[in-house]
């Protein structure tokens, strides 16, 4: 979901998983070391112990399993996560990246394994009922920056103001104080904070475009890629997907299925 690239703030919060696998100095598997920001829940974010937890990092736990190499999960700031895998620093990024052709240039995607959508959190008492309420007109939009949303406000909506922050609960906080019309973020984000704020907020989740979350890998490194697709395959066809859907997001799942609202695992 996300653009802008600067120096990256890395830092490790889950070491090698495995006390039986070493590096390559000493003769043992590499350790494959994963990416993500831990800012996005149900996905990515600590759990009570302030551990790694989340669908991501399940799905990372798996795929250096079926690799067979020792996991390191690193938690890397949004605007640094692709400079960090082409600098070497990581792996591979497994973060709730949506691939688009502008990150298509820098690295390589695997298949893609989530469609969700860009949508909309107004207030409670807004007009706007669709982005077509906000196109052509002199909105404030809070957007999340270096994010889909945010370029995709850039680049769609050219009248509208927008007010750029670096974590998503500060946009949310724009609408709330009644400081932006709406805050464009993606559906399960919405979601969560619209429950957070229901006395004042409404959601609208109809995605403004779909987009396809995808692994992003080296360009260089095409045997990893390869794995990975070979590893997504597997883990779709097992149902292991709906199973971290059913552990993790149970409760917007079934309300986005009464919406008819896509948001799919695939």
């Amino acid at each position: 979901m996300r653009f802008l690239f600067v120096a990256p703030l890395v830092i490790t919060l889950c070491a090698v998983l495995s006390t039986s696998c070493t590096d390559k100095k000493s003769g043992g598997p590499e350790v494959f070391v994963v990416g993500m920001e831990m800012a996005y829940p149900p996905f990515e974010m600590r759990g009570p112990d302030n551990e790694p937890d989340g669908i991501s990092v399940r799905m990372a736990e798996d795929l250096a399993e079926y690799l067979g190499r020792p996991l390191e999960i690193r938690d890397v700031e949004w605007n640094g996560i692709i400079p960090a895998l082409q600098s070497g620093k990581i792996d591979a990024i497994i973060s709730s990246m949506t691939k688009t052709e502008e990150r298509a240039r820098a690295i390589a995607f695997s298949d893609g394994y989530v469609t969700n959508g860009l949508c909309m959190l107004v207030a409670k008492d807004s007009p706007i009922e669709s982005i077509d309420d906000v196109k052509g007109k002199s909105a404030t939009l809070a957007v999340k920056m270096a994010t889909t949303g945010h370029i995709w406000a850039r680049a769609n909506l050219p009248e509208a103001k927008l007010i750029t922050l670096d974590d998503s609960a500060s946009c949310v906080l724009e609408v709330v104080q009644g400081k932006a019309d709406a805050f464009i973020y993606d559906q399960i984000s919405i979601y969560q904070y619209w429950k957070k704020h229901e006395e004042v907020t409404r959601p609208i989740l109809n995605p403004i475009r779909e987009e396809t979350w995808a692994v992003g890998i080296r360009k260089e490194d095409e045997e990893l890629l390869g794995q990975v697709n070979d590893f997504l395959k597997q883990y779709r066809e097992k149902g292991r997907f709906d199973e971290l859907a059913d552990q993790y997001m149970a409760e917007p799942k079934a309300a986005f299925e009464e919406l008819g609202v896509p948001f799919i695992f695939h």
